[in-house]
């Protein structure tokens, strides 16, 4: 009986340190390819790293980089920068009878349409006559009670009526300067414009011409302000139609 029992217990327990055995077998198994897989991934990455920067690779970047940069420097090479001519740009509204109205509510800073509601109320002089004093008080008073409120003062108004007077009878013309512009042209495209300087004193936008491309429509845009040197000057050029090519 003693035999048997002793029997037993060596069975059970030969069993148990085999089962005790596989599952070291199995997480040692499991920790092999954890550590497989971290050193894989850390071989991987190194290997990455030195590639990066290896001569090899360092060489092929510069060479793509110079590569771009040449590119860049032949689309350069290969504009072309040509000068707008300027034409009128001086023309007034019909109902302003010659007077630069744009300009002078530029300068004084009102909206024209608030200059002509109130030059309304004033009385000029016959024509081919000088004003009198009178006259010329009563039209300042009439000026003066509509632009005063609006921040305008009696020197500041006297200061831009005078700067822009002229006789057009006498083929006179308000101060003006002429703006300065480039057109730039790219495989035989206009693609930009380019204001060296805006000049003055335009009333309307003027016309542009682009030897070689007579064709090419453009809008010019004005720009209206206190300075008498940028009050009515070329603030953009809007191509109308980019795409026109050389006439020649």
């Amino acid at each position: 009986m003693s035999e048997r029992q002793s029997s037993g217990k060596s069975s059970s327990g030969g069993a148990t340190w085999l089962i005790v055995a596989c599952i070291a077998g199995v997480l040692m198994l499991g920790m092999c390819c954890i550590g497989s897989v971290v050193m894989g991934w850390f071989v991987l990455t190194t290997s990455e790293a030195v590639i990066e920067r290896s001569p090899m690779v360092q060489a092929d970047k510069m060479l793509n980089e110079m590569m771009g940069e040449l590119g860049a420097m032949e689309s350069i090479a290969e504009m072309e920068r040509l000068p707008v001519q300027f034409t009128g740009g001086h023309e007034t509204v019909a109902v302003d009878r010659g007077r630069p109205v744009v300009l002078i509510a530029g300068a004084i800073g009102v909206e024209p349409e608030a200059f002509r509601q109130a030059f309304s109320g004033v009385s000029p002089a016959p024509a081919g006559t000088a004003p009198t004093r009178e006259r010329e008080r009563a039209n300042k008073d009439v000026l003066m009670q509509a632009l005063g409120p609006r921040g305008v003062t009696n020197d500041r108004l006297d200061e831009v009526s005078n700067y822009y007077r002229y006789n057009p009878g006498r083929g006179d013309m308000w101060p003006t300067d002429d703006a300065k512009a480039w057109a730039i042209v790219a495989q035989g495209k206009i693609v930009d414009f380019v204001i060296e300087d805006g000049g003055s004193g335009y009333s309307s936008p003027p016309t542009i011409v682009i030897p070689g491309y007579e064709g090419f429509a453009a809008e010019v845009e004005l720009a209206y302000g206190p300075e008498f040197s940028t009050n009515g000057s070329v603030d953009a050029i809007q191509a109308i139609d980019a795409s026109h090519e050389d006439s020649n």
